[in-house]
């Protein structure tokens, strides 16, 4: 896939996301907004750059209708924003938005692993300390992404609690492109890490109460986190950005 930031990527024919297999129409849609979400992931499709419905069902070889389902999915779980007349782009980053997900989390989160901590066995132990381990050695932002999702979400695994699970996979889904930011402060990764295994001792112990408080407290610290990094960012970009407006408007008021 093109490296291209500011554009389309997928417009150009050097794009190579992998080729669509024939499958059922929301299948298709389904594998085409997985591929567009890897993307946004790993960087590749900038925030705010065009997502051209026509360029991705060139590319596909496939007609526009699973092209706007995968982009109405996408739309859903907060990685497009999809106008009318203007089509669609990739949402932008929010400081605000990072921070709401994880203040969510943390009251779901601390939710489950209440409920779950009774039910957890042997083996479904030694599954979230195998993940554990596999997520703190992980180097790969997209592949720690995956990761740590499935650590946590075998801390609930023993929890039936269907619409909970989901909600807590949606918010997953949503934060997945705010957590690979953590791979620029390389420091509080490792804080993470760290704190995944304090939550895990808890669960081994079965104190749900030190387990709770130490999940909502790593959610709230990563999106505190999140929201202060953005936050800057963007300050530090307006401030990169303003002296090249003020030089362009300087150059037009020299030459009207």
């Amino acid at each position: 896939m093109s490296n291209a930031t500011d554009g389309f990527p997928l417009a150009d024919d050097s794009a190579s996301l992998p080729p669509m297999p024939a499958v059922p129409r929301s299948s298709t849609a389904r594998m085409i907004a997985d591929a567009v979400r890897a993307a946004i992931v790993d960087g590749t499709f900038a925030p705010g750059a065009p997502l051209r419905q026509d360029a991705l069902a060139r590319h596909f070889s496939v007609s526009a209708i699973p092209v706007r389902e995968a982009l109405r999915q996408l739309e859903s779980e907060g990685w497009a924003k999809v106008e009318v007349n203007k089509g669609a782009t990739v949402a932008l980053l929010s400081a605000e938005e990072a921070r709401e997900i994880y203040e969510i989390r943390s009251a779901l989160e601390s939710l489950a692993i209440g409920l779950a901590i009774p039910l957890h066995d042997a083996c479904s132990l030694r599954t979230a300390e195998s993940l554990c381990k596999a997520a703190a050695r992980e180097l790969d932002p997209s592949r720690y992404v995956a990761r740590n999702q499935a650590f946590h979400l075998s801390l609930y695994a023993p929890v039936v609690r269907p619409q909970l699970a989901e909600m807590i996979e949606t918010l997953h889904r949503r934060g997945e492109r705010y957590l690979r930011l953590k791979f620029g402060l390389p420091l509080h990764k490792g804080e993470s890490d760290a704190e995944h295994v304090a939550i895990l001792d808890a669960v081994r112990r079965r104190d749900v109460a030190t387990a709770q408080s130490l999940v909502a407290a790593h959610l709230l610290g990563t999106g505190d986190l999140l929201y202060r990094f953005i936050t800057e960012r963007a300050q530090a970009d307006a401030a990169q950005a303003e002296p090249r407006r003020a030089r362009r408007t300087r150059a037009s008021h020299s030459g009207s």
